[in-house]
């Protein structure tokens, strides 16, 4: 895993199909991440082409996981929030390839997350995930509370009703 690099993303001839890939392979193996299985690469491209663009406008981050030239994982820094939440960032879309699963991705792709957070000035961390088959146990292993649930909150990818859990971890001494 010492192979694994963690970098910020650009819209790149070379990264958009990997970002596509990986977003139809996390759907189709059930990653509840906003889209149903089958999911179409073509709308996958545009997804990532949207995400690429707010991240070139500073409004979010997406950082990549690299064992080498392929692309094994990425998560979302979004920033761009309500004047009055200047101190908070949210994560979304934490997706690690299914071959890579359990190997330490998506922990540090959190990390790497956090830590361009606090330097960023934010304060708090929010994030949400699907009440099954989710990735709770990670967000909480990392020191994210639980705030509680929201029954029926989406569609499963595959189909039928999954809630949320919501989710919270300072990362500073917030301003008062």
């Amino acid at each position: 895993m010492n192979s694994i690099e963690i970098r910020a993303l650009s819209a790149s001839a070379e990264t958009l199909p990997m970002l596509t890939d990986l977003l139809v392979e996390t759907v189709a193996a059930g990653g509840s991440v906003s889209f149903m299985h089958p999911l179409a690469p073509e709308a996958a491209s545009a997804f990532w082409e949207r995400s690429l663009a707010a991240a070139a406008r500073g409004e979010r981050m997406v950082l990549g996981a690299w064992d080498g030239r392929a692309l094994v994982g990425t998560v979302t820094l979004l920033l761009d929030c309500p004047p009055n939440q200047p101190h908070r960032a949210e994560i979304a879309k934490l997706m690690t390839s299914v071959e890579y699963r359990g190997r330490g991705v998506g922990t540090r792709l959190m990390k790497a997350a956090e830590r361009l957070a606090a330097d960023k000035g934010r304060t708090l961390l929010v994030l949400d995930t699907a009440t099954e088959e989710g990735a709770s146990g990670l967000y909480e292993k990392l020191g994210f509370t639980l705030t509680g649930e929201i029954p029926d909150y989406a569609l499963k990818p595959h189909g039928g009703l999954t809630g949320t859990l919501i989710y919270w971890k300072r990362i500073g001494t917030p301003s008062r």
